[in-house]
């Protein structure tokens, strides 16, 4: 299992544009993505999940990635973060 923390730079947070573009970015990957804040987790493949956890600008969130491709995974998601949040 590989771990990232980031702090979410978008000024409007993980609202729905961005999410939906998470949740398509994990569903590349065969390994299993989870985003956590303030002990609440989701599972980046579900929309709802992820908007549910409510992520603003400046906040912290963990993202792990476990599974057979998870070195591909973490790059990838890692690069989505850095790039669109």
């Amino acid at each position: 299992m590989k771990k990232f923390e980031y702090v979410v730079k978008d000024e409007v947070g993980i609202h729905a544009r961005p999410a939906g573009l998470l949740v398509k970015e994990a569903k590349k990957y065969e390994s299993k993505i989870t985003i956590s804040k303030d002990g609440k987790s989701a599972e980046a493949t579900k929309l709802m999940a992820v908007m549910g956890l409510g992520v603003k600008c400046g906040q912290s969130v963990e993202v792990s990635v476990e599974g057979g491709d998870e070195d591909a995974a973490f790059e990838g998601i890692k690069a989505f973060f850095e790039a669109n949040l």
